[in-house]
């Protein structure tokens, strides 16, 4: 194929993983617990604080990246049918996200309480929350397994560069909520509609991925 470009002796299909770091980016800049979680310690104690959440959320999915990496894998290894019933598993997951976004009101809701944390503490918050959360490790199980790049460079390898550019995404996206937070939370205040807007790129990107692990082959 014209798609699969040659990188240091493998071959690399590039189009894969530019759709895998879009898809990432457009679901960091969607609203979820992760990026509200961020905007509103941004807001209450201030940007340091609010970049030691990031940091926190983002060091935690390394975590979930080294699970599925080594367990995946084995299963790569032994069984296609297996291995399809994991992707069929993650497009119903994500129809399932999807169906949740599309019941949900859209609104993004921020706390402005003042509580203050040390950068130290919320970097921990942020790690535990991540790392503790099971529902990224179905999430992480149900996107990664279609956007393997390659059919000569070991699965695990492949995982932990899908991995660390979720982690890269969501280290830039919720970087610059922390630092914009103040005019974010503004703008939000003063333009009710974002919530919905947002809630359908959610659904786009839900389903949209779902429908690509159906088609998608090994």
């Amino acid at each position: 194929m014209h798609s699969l470009l040659l990188f240091s002796g493998e071959t690399i299909n590039y189009p894969i993983l530019i759709g895998f770091v879009l898809s990432s980016s457009a679901l960091a800049i969607s609203p979820g617990p992760d990026n509200i979680f961020v905007l509103t310690q941004s807001i209450s104690n201030g940007v340091r604080a609010g970049l030691a959440t990031v940091l926190g959320l983002v060091s935690g999915c390394l975590v979930h990246t080294t699970l599925l990496a080594f367990g995946v894998s084995e299963i790569i290894k032994r069984s296609d049918a297996l291995f399809f019933g994991i992707k069929l598993f993650g497009a119903i997951y994500l129809f399932y996200l999807a169906y949740k976004v599309f019941k949900s009101d859209g609104d993004i809701l921020l706390e402005d309480k003042k509580a203050a944390k040390s950068p130290k503490n919320l970097f921990w918050r942020g790690f535990t929350m991540n790392v503790l959360n099971p529902k990224v490790t179905i999430f992480f199980l149900a996107f990664f397994p279609g956007f393997l790049f390659s059919t000569e460079l070991d699965p695990v390898v492949q995982f932990y560069v899908l991995g660390l550019l979720f982690m890269l995404s969501a280290l830039i996206i919720f970087g610059a909520i922390a630092l914009l937070a103040g005019s974010i939370s503004n703008y939000l205040k003063g333009h009710n509609k974002v919530g919905f807007y947002l809630k359908w790129v959610q659904i786009i990107v839900f389903s949209g991925i779902a429908v690509y692990l159906l088609l998608s082959d090994k």
